[in-house]
């Protein structure tokens, strides 16, 4: 058995930052939304990601690895919003097991409604206690790390929308 690669104090310091910045982060969106929106940050996500596909639809197993959750758990979240009017599922002529997820106009609306807030949340929970230059480095590790973990990440895609 190979000998750990333990962390230097350094690495040690980093991954204790990153852990609590995540942490605090991530409650803070998931606060703001629920409080202001009634949903999780993964219904959010899904509702994005399907706004942001053409003809706002997508098959389940794209939206499954766009969102990074499982298809049972993907399906639990579009069954919640199916139930609220905000996405509809269809089926795949071509492939009978295949289903696409699809942006209903009740769903794009509550898009419209909860972005401004959840903004102003990632905002202040991010980007206010950052300099430019940070928010650079800060996309540079994030796109470096989400490369390195077999995701990708496409600067021209997101500068577009």
């Amino acid at each position: 058995m190979a000998e750990p690669r333990w962390l230097n104090q350094t690495e040690a310091q980093a991954w204790r930052a990153y852990i609590a910045a995540q942490r605090v982060v991530s409650s803070r969106i998931e606060q703001q939304l629920q409080r202001d929106a009634g949903i999780p940050h993964t219904y959010y996500e899904i509702l994005v990601r399907l706004s942001e596909a053409p003809a706002n639809r997508l098959r389940m197993s794209e939206l499954a690895v766009a969102t990074q959750g499982s298809r049972s758990r993907l399906s639990h979240a579009v069954n919640r919003l199916e139930q609220n009017g905000w996405v509809k599922r269809e089926g795949i002529e071509s492939d009978r097991r295949g289903q696409v997820a699809i942006l209903t106009e009740l769903g794009r609306q509550k898009l419209v409604d909860t972005a401004p807030g959840h903004v102003e949340e990632v905002r202040k929970s991010i980007f206010d206690a950052l300099s430019p230059e940070q928010v650079e480095h800060l996309y540079d590790v994030c796109a470096t790390l989400a490369r390195h973990s077999g995701d990708t990440v496409d600067r021209a895609a997101w500068e577009r929308n």
